[in-house]
């Protein structure tokens, strides 16, 4: 018994905070197991229903305006508007330009006076050899009076001779004076032609003050102004050498390179359609005239002269154009030539009896009817449905729809 009572029992006391410390930390266990499996199935989710999104690969095609022409080319290049008929007009003669008549995009013909120099004293030469030409005929008729009384008189003493009537001396005297006189009607006719010519250098002088349009044309540019000296080639320290230069628009021609790899393409003759920088909603019709039979050696490059058919007053010299050399001669309508809304061909499929493409719009695809006009080669004119600039899916599959997601694959 006194083993009992002696006997420590503390050990058998119940620690009631160790208790309450041990609960909380088994429930944040709890709570922080039970919230990182609530993220795990969200993410989880998240990857099921991301890959229930279809995504299609597919390729895109650029809504345009094009032609038939452009659609039916063998080849593009671009060039410009040249003259082949251009001439930079100046004076053979030097001297103080007075007088011009032109200005910038004027229009001259064949022998216009465009300009003068001063030509008071080559004016006076003209008049000093004039006068001296009437000289000369005033002497030949001098000298022709002369020869007739001299002949006259020859003939009297030649008569009164064969009668022994006048002594040898006086015959020859009559004969010498006869002689005279034809030498001098010789010598008068002589002066003239002199003068004659002296009056043709004089002109000659006075035409080169006046300078003359060379062929029908335009005035391009203007480069001298009354008052200043015009030199026949710009030598002399502030003179002007030529003072307009003139272009014959009927010779304008667009002046294209084309590549050596593709000049076997083109020949000749062939069919083009130029288009214009400055009028893109214009087609002219034109033709190879001349494929120049050399090449550029930095540019690797055949000049290819092209000539139009149909030109108006808008085409300019050095105007910048595009030519489309045509697979085959057409004769084109103006009206069918304007530029149209097209898209190509393998965009457009049927979707319930309908023509429909799909257009692209930031991820996804939007199915678009559309109403088709013309075929131009690989593309189809849209009349309406599309505007220039957006893409289109190219070859679409059939579970395309609208809202499906696309990548281009690149």
């Amino acid at each position: 018994m006194s083993d009992n009572q002696h006997t420590d029992l503390s050990f058998l006391k119940i620690n009631r905070n160790e208790s309450q410390e041990t609960k909380w930390g088994s429930k944040q266990t709890i709570i922080f197991g039970s919230l990182a499996g609530v993220l795990v199935l969200a993410i989880a989710l998240s990857i099921i229903l991301g890959s229930g999104v279809s995504t299609e690969v597919v390729e895109l095609g650029t809504v345009v305006m094009t032609t038939p022409g452009q659609e039916s080319a063998v080849l593009t290049a671009s060039g410009y508007i040249v003259a082949q008929r251009k001439a930079a007009v100046a004076s053979k003669g030097t001297g103080r330009l007075e007088y011009l008549g032109v200005i910038e995009g004027d229009r001259v013909t064949t022998g216009q006076i465009i300009g003068r120099l001063e030509n008071s004293d080559v004016q006076a030469t003209l008049g000093q050899v004039k006068a001296s030409l009437n000289v000369a005929k005033a002497g030949l008729e001098n000298a022709k009076a002369e020869l007739e009384d001299a002949a006259a008189n020859f003939e009297r003493q030649k008569t009164l001779f064969a009668q022994n009537a006048i002594s040898r001396a006086d015959y020859d005297g009559a004969n010498a004076r006869h002689k005279r006189a034809i030498s001098s009607v010789t010598s008068a006719e002589a002066s003239i032609k002199y003068a004659e010519a002296n009056i043709r250098a004089a002109e000659v002088q006075l035409e080169y003050t006046l300078i003359r349009a060379p062929f029908d044309g335009v005035v391009l540019t203007k480069n001298a102004n009354v008052g200043e000296v015009i030199s026949p080639f710009g030598a002399a320290a502030g003179s002007r050498g030529a003072i307009v230069s003139v272009a014959d628009m009927t010779s304008l021609e667009v002046e294209a390179d084309v590549s050596e790899a593709n000049i076997e393409k083109i020949k000749e003759g062939f069919p083009c359609e130029i288009t214009l920088d400055a009028y893109p909603e214009r087609r002219y019709s034109g033709y190879v005239n001349k494929i120049v039979p050399t090449a550029d050696r930095a540019k690797a490059t055949v000049l290819t002269k092209v000539r139009f058919k149909d030109r108006d007053e808008r085409v300019l010299p050095e105007m910048r154009a595009k030519v489309n050399f045509l697979k085959e001669a057409k004769e084109q309508n103006p009206k069918n030539s304007a530029p149209k809304i097209s898209v190509p061909a393998s965009a457009i499929v049927t979707r319930n009896g309908q023509k429909v493409v799909f257009v692209a719009q930031g991820e996804t695809v939007v199915e678009t009817a559309v109403t088709l006009g013309e075929i131009m080669g690989n593309r189809i004119e849209i009349k309406q449905g599309v505007t220039p600039g957006q893409k289109v899916v190219l070859r679409p599959s059939e579970k395309l729809s609208t809202g499906t997601k696309f990548t281009t694959g690149e």
